[in-house]
């Protein structure tokens, strides 16, 4: 395979799980408001999520537990997509806000599908 072109596609997958990573400690407060609320403990999802986040993109970037970072990281991303924005979408108020949940599944689905080629390709290197 072309190494500058995985180390390429490596580093821009990782972004949004870096800016999103950090938002998590920053935005924090914002952030627990989605939390379900059938779901104990809040705030401390977010700062959760914000870890495994960061660790997935050292992951990544070091080419190291990228299989099972990878699949973890899919499943994670199921996860948000059943639990916050398929219900999200379903009490949406407006088209606006049906159009923000819908883009968060179809988005979140695309890295989860990424997340696990990721896991296939470097499969044999960690």
């Amino acid at each position: 395979m072309n190494i500058p072109t995985l180390l390429l596609g490596r580093i821009l997958f990782s972004i949004p799980f870096l800016a999103l990573g950090l938002m998590h400690f920053t935005s924090a407060d914002q952030l627990a408001t989605i939390v379900p609320s059938w779901l104990p403990g809040g705030i401390l999802w977010v700062y959760l999520t914000g870890v495994t986040e960061l660790c997935a993109v050292a992951s990544i970037l070091t080419g190291r537990y990228t299989r099972v970072v990878g699949q973890l990281l899919a499943l994670q991303l199921v996860i948000f997509v059943t639990t916050m924005h398929v219900p999200g979408l379903l009490n949406a108020p407006d088209d606006l806000m049906k159009q923000m949940f819908m883009t968060n599944i179809l988005k979140d689905l695309g890295l989860a599908g990424g997340a696990l080629l990721m896991s296939h390709i470097y499969a044999d290197r960690s």
